[in-house]
This record gives C-alpha cells, structure tokens and sequence, in this order.
C-alpha cells in the first residue's frame, strides 16, 4: 500500500490539506516517524521537531511491550503487567527506557526543549499505530502541555487502536485499516530500521530547508 515512508508521509500530507499554512506544529515520534513527519510538515508549511515516546519492552519479548513513556514522565502501563512482571522489573525496565529517552533527546534533538505546544494545533505523526502505547502517552504529554488541538495522523492502524486513540484527541486520520492486521510493517513494500544517524539528516534537511 505504501512504497515506503517517504511516500507514505506524501500520501498522509495530502489528508491533511486542510491544515496548510496554518502555523501548526508537526511532532513525528522516532524514529520510524520522523519521515513520515517531515513529508506532513513540508506539504503543510508547518513547524517541525521531534517528540520522544519509547515503549516499555517486556524482558522476555522486547519486540512486545507492557505500556510506554514519554519524555515528561507521561507512563502507560497495561493492567495486567504485575500478573507476569514484578514491581521490581517494571521499575527497572521504566527506568531504563528513561534513559534511551533522555538520550534520544540529546542526540536526535541536540537537548533542545520541545517548541512550545500550548495552545497551538498539533499533529503527532507515526509510522504506524501497533499497540499505540507511545501514541498514547504521546498524546498525554499534549495534553499536560495544553494543545490547543490534537490531531493524530498515520498511515496505518488496526481498527480498535484507531478507535481507542480517537477517542483521546480531538481527531485521528488513518489512511489503511486492514481487516487482518498483524503490523505496521504489512503495509510497506520497503521496510527496515530506522537508524538514529538517518533522523538526524532528515532533521538537519529539515534546517537547511528553513534557512
């Protein structure tokens, strides 16, 4: 359905036409999100930078997660974590994946500050919405920041994750809902890692294009 992130990003921007050159703030989550954003942010003539979540990935599965945390604290964790994971293990995994945040900041965003968000419309782009953990606390920063509006766009989503975000922002656009998801990479003709030195150029594309 996508070739790959760039032109999912091109597929999404179009959606979001109505937002053109309205002083928005496009926020892509990385790293997988971070193309698809600058394609939304340079359609839109919108504000660019980067907002980091991590999921919190289960010791025994990492590719699985039990919640997420996002870089003011906002934490999600699911009910039925302490049923297989101690107290103990959930702080350690919450305090390790603080750290990747706290890293990520650093390297991906040079330790600059989020721009301001309160007040203003703003779009959290994905590569794809899975569980929807990192969205979700995504989402809760936000909202702890007080957007003016929030709006989540992805390229693909499973029908109930769409459904349980919408109902947190104010609007969700979703281009593919496959009847049988199974991951955000099914959608994707090219699909692969995205390496931190691969955000940081498209960030400093992004500059360039400003100056």
């Amino acid at each position: 359905m996508f070739e790959d992130r760039k032109d999912a990003g091109k597929k999404l921007a179009k959606e979001l036409a109505r937002y053109k050159g309205k002083s928005i703030l496009v926020l892509g989550i990385p790293r997988g999100g971070v193309e698809v954003a600058y394609e939304v942010a340079k359609y839109l003539d919108a504000e660019l930078s980067i907002l980091v979540s991590r999921k919190l990935p289960l010791p025994f599965n990492p590719e699985a997660g039990f919640g997420a945390i996002a870089e003011d604290g906002s934490t999600l964790i699911q009910k039925d974590t302490y049923s297989w994971l101690s107290r103990e293990e959930v702080e350690e995994i919450i305090r390790e994946q603080k750290l990747e945040v706290d890293r990520r900041i650093k390297v991906l965003r040079k330790a600059k500050p989020l721009p301001r968000i309160k007040g203003r419309t703003v779009i959290l782009v994905d590569d794809g919405l899975a569980m929807g953990s990192t969205m979700k606390v995504s989402i809760n920063l936000c909202k702890n920041k007080e957007a003016g509006k929030i709006t989540v766009a992805v390229p693909v989503s499973g029908e109930s994750t769409a459904r349980e975000i919408g109902d947190m922002v104010d609007e969700i656009v979703v281009l593919e809902m496959p009847p049988f998801f199974q991951a955000v990479a099914q959608v994707y003709t090219n699909w692969r890692d995205v390496q931190d030195s691969e955000v940081i150029e498209i960030l400093e594309r992004w500059k360039s294009k400003q100056n």
